[in-house]
């Protein structure tokens, strides 16, 4: 599942438009919100496999009915809160790409880079590595990965077409995943420095890069 995305209001003259959400739209982000930060507390106290709808429910001070509204399941809810706690670390990844626009190698580095550093020192990240496979969260980045996966990879195709523009759409999507893929292997085995695995993963994939952005 992915996050919802944010909406604009009209409002006044035909084609004026203010940056307030509806006043639905916003009610809804609240309690995404809200339910996500009980989340967040109840992982402070306790492992995923131990918590229940009725918990997180309870925290956000709802009702689980409204938790199951939301959500449809705990699964979907699990999916949903991984892929909100890693909005703030593609948000860096991004502004790093953008940030090296004149060099599509240094700018593949630098956002491997920020992404590693960021989860290495993310306690939430910290909780989710501490999985023991029964019943945790990790499963939902690793062997039952693929929604955060298409959702990573689908945010950071974005960003890299907004960037290098004349690049082919088909490879784009293929470096994106490809660095998500690695990221994701990067954070739950690391084998280095953040610094350090960023430049051995760019040094590999740097014929791919010159080839898809236009470099070589």
């Amino acid at each position: 599942m992915s996050a919802s995305s944010a909406t604009t209001e009209v409002s006044g003259s035909p084609g004026a438009v203010s940056g307030r959400d509806p006043y639905p739209v916003a009610a809804r982000k609240l309690l995404r919100e809200t339910l996500f930060e009980a989340a967040r507390d109840e992982l402070q106290q306790r492992a995923w496999s131990e918590i229940t709808m009725a918990d997180v429910a309870g925290t956000a001070g709802v009702s689980r009915q409204t938790l199951y509204n939301e959500f449809g399941s705990r699964n979907e809810f699990a999916q949903a809160f991984v892929i909100h706690e890693g909005e703030r670390f593609l948000d860096g990844v991004e502004a790093a790409i953008r940030q090296h626009l004149d060099d599509p190698r240094a700018a593949v580095d630098a956002a491997l880079e920020v992404f590693l550093r960021t989860a290495g020192e993310d306690p939430m990240v910290r909780i989710l590595l501490s999985d023991d496979g029964t019943g945790g969260l990790l499963p939902l980045v690793t062997t039952q990965g693929m929604p955060v996966v298409y959702w990573a990879t689908e945010r950071l195709s974005v960003a890299i077409q907004d960037g290098w523009p004349e690049a082919p759409a088909h490879e784009t999507r293929l470096l994106a995943e490809s660095l998500v893929r690695l990221a994701i292997s990067y954070i739950t085995a690391p084998s280095g420095s953040p610094e350090t695995t960023a430049a051995q993963a760019g040094e590999l994939l740097a014929p791919f890069i010159d080839k898809a952005l236009g470099t070589a």
